[in-house]
């Protein structure tokens, strides 16, 4: 992976980051071997929805067996360093999550930057859940029984959304999944002895995320704004139950780590699953991961001890 370009952001031309973000994985072939087949069972379809800012395309995976009640809403967000990376990638966990939790999973193309800097995606992954609360009955789901869930940049996104929701008078969200999650974007993250000691991580480098943030954080933003770094949040009481899933050998370990501490310190309910021997984005790699199947067993059964 560290020897072609295409899979480090910091090594990238601003061509290949183009043909990076518009380059459409398809849905059979080499890529599943990589990524992770379709579930079978599941049904997937694409769609759109107007969001404030023009159409928003969406992947819906139903489970194709017959519900006797609705199902519960999953409202997904993939990963990618607010940068790169489509709902397409995460076909693998979504189908998992419809199929065993007997959900409907509902994942979020949203805009990416540099072209669309925050707060776009933000806004996107907001209007997302407000649609899919807003259509849960049109999709066989229970708008009473949504869940929120994100690997890595969609991990911060799910966190974000939870506040949003809690502050905002936005749907009442019953559980958070996140995934080796982006939490602190000020420079606190440099003292994290997992920062220093993965420098070179082998998904994810030092050097890639400062090329992520550089292009996702516009010039004199607030870092401390919770829209970019939850865990700087001034109130993190009355948030849904969490399972947070974080990997020993990646940068972004402690910063989980801490931002789950702050859940349970602000009085909410969270686990803590951390695969020590695992690199960030173990997830998007199903086949030659040992840590995914077990992550996605404890994700499911978090969410349906919250949502069933």
């Amino acid at each position: 992976m560290k020897a072609n370009a295409g899979f480090s952001v910091a090594r990238m031309t601003p061509e290949q980051l183009v043909k990076a973000q518009t380059t459409v994985i398809p849905d059979g072939g080499a890529a599943g071997l990589f990524l992770g087949r379709l579930v079978p069972g599941v049904d997937v379809r694409t769609m759109s929805f107007g969001a404030r800012h023009g159409e928003l395309p969406l992947r819906v995976y139903t489970p194709e067996s017959w519900a006797r009640t609705p199902r519960p809403v999953v409202v997904n967000y993939h990963g990618g360093g607010f940068v790169l990376g489509s709902a397409r990638q995460q076909d693998w966990s979504c189908g998992i999550v419809a199929k065993e939790l007997d959900a409907v999973v509902v994942s979020v193309d949203y805009r990416l930057a540099p072209t669309h800097p925050f707060p776009a995606g933000v806004e996107d992954c907001y209007d997302a859940l407000l649609w899919a609360a807003a259509h849960a009955d049109d999709l066989g789901g229970d708008p009473a029984r949504i869940g929120v869930m994100g690997d890595s940049a969609g991990g911060n996104l799910a966190a974000v959304v939870s506040l949003l929701a809690r502050d905002g008078g936005g749907p009442a969200v019953s559980h958070q999944t996140l995934i080796y999650p982006v939490t602190d974007m000020t420079d606190a993250i440099d003292r994290d002895p997992s920062y220093i000691a993965n420098e070179r991580g082998i998904v994810l480098s030092n050097a890639d995320m400062e090329v992520f943030h550089g292009h996702y954080v516009p010039d004199g933003a607030d870092l401390d704004d919770f829209r970019l770094s939850p865990l700087r949040a001034t109130d993190l009481s009355h948030l849904p139950p969490a399972i947070v899933v974080v990997a020993g050998l990646d940068p972004l370990h402690d910063s989980g780590v801490r931002y789950a501490q702050a859940l349970a310190d602000a009085g909410n309910r969270v686990t803590v699953e951390d695969f020590h021997q695992m690199p960030h984005g173990f997830l998007s790699f199903p086949y030659f991961s040992r840590g995914a199947r077990p992550a996605m067993d404890a994700i499911v059964a978090s969410m349906r001890a919250a949502l069933t």
